[in-house]
């Protein structure tokens, strides 16, 4: 289980012909434990939502999602989603999972979760591509939300006409 250290900057930023004001920056660093062994990894997309995913070759089956459990991170039809390319080929009863998500929302994270595991499985065992690549989850859904632009109330949704 990775241990965080936080670390707490200050920094004095004046204004011209204010008083100095001290601004507090906190950054969080991870220590990745080497005690678990070897591992192989990759990292899954969807979304802006983005998984960096190690599959640990000597495990006993655990799942761990940003330092917590899989059914604990996600709610059930979303961990059942995470997970799926483990319960298809068999290999999650062998190794452990960890998994680092950041950015996008619940689902999006669990969709990149998906990807990167299915990544990693192939680069454990090129022969499970086939079955992977079927169920369409070594591709990489890159829809995003349109940007708004100038003059339209959404991303396309001009303002209503008026004729006078």
């Amino acid at each position: 289980m990775p241990t965080k250290k936080i670390i707490k900057k200050t920094e004095a930023a004046a204004p011209p012909k204010a008083a100095p004001k001290e601004k507090v920056v906190v950054e969080v660093k991870e220590e990745i434990s080497s005690s678990k062994g070897k591992y192989i990894k990759a990292i899954g997309r969807r979304k802006t939502a983005s998984a960096q995913v190690r599959i640990y070759l000597a495990g006993k089956g655990e799942v761990i999602v940003n330092g917590k459990q899989v059914e604990k991170y996600f709610d059930a039809d979303r961990a059942a989603i995470a997970i799926q390319p483990l319960k298809l080929t068999g290999v999650g009863k062998d190794v452990d999972v960890s998994v680092l998500c950041k950015g996008g929302g619940v689902n999006s994270q669990a969709e990149a979760t998906r990807h990167g595991l299915a990544r990693v499985l192939i680069l454990l065992d090129p022969e499970l591509d086939g079955a992977i690549r079927a169920k369409g989850w070594l591709t990489r859904d890159s829809r995003k939300v349109e940007r708004k632009k100038p003059g339209l109330k959404k991303a396309r949704r001009a303002p209503q006409w008026s004729k006078r």
